[in-house]
């Protein structure tokens, strides 16, 4: 009994190979997909990816001229937006010895977080006060800018009230 039962299998396994299925060219593997992904690299500062210079924030305040670097967030990008219909001025005073602070006259988003200014730093207040940093302040408020040379900043922004123009460069 178990030699018939042995012939059985083996010839039901034999069967499962049929002349269609045995072939003599050689078998290659299906083909992989390679997975791409695709990384921002850095640039340097200052540089976009076409290559041409970034805009940059040019702040006049008398004959003084001061160039500052936009912040990436959507703040920064609502103030660039406003810059590109056209400069704007506003009137800019002192305040507790260590900033300038004026009204923008339009609000925009905040993206507020705990910062500690630094001189040079150009932020957003309250989502409608523009202020520029010529001391160090702890507060919830949007960075905009930060200017890149601010070597003297309370000289040159001159004191009491003044009138500063913002546009692009």
């Amino acid at each position: 009994m178990t030699g018939i039962l042995t012939m059985l299998l083996a010839i039901l396994g034999l069967s499962a190979c049929t002349a269609a299925e045995i072939s003599t060219a050689p078998v290659t593997p299906p083909p992989t997909q390679a997975v791409v992904s695709e990384q921002e690299t850095p640039l340097p500062s200052g540089e976009t990816t076409s290559g041409e210079e970034e805009t940059k924030l040019k702040i006049t305040v008398g004959d003084e001229v001061l160039l500052a670097t936009f912040e990436d967030n959507l703040s920064a990008e609502e103030f660039r937006d406003l810059l590109a219909q056209g400069p704007v001025t506003v009137e800019m005073d002192d305040y507790g010895g260590f900033e300038k602070v004026g009204s923008l006259g339009t609000a925009l988003t905040r993206s507020d977080e705990q910062i500690t200014t630094q001189p040079g730093d150009v932020t957003l207040y309250q989502g409608d006060q523009i202020t520029i940093y010529y001391g160090t302040n702890t507060w919830n408020f949007t960075r905009l800018a930060r200017i890149d040379d601010p070597t003297d900043l309370r000289e040159r922004l001159g004191n009491g009230t003044v009138s500063v123009t913002f546009s692009l460069e």
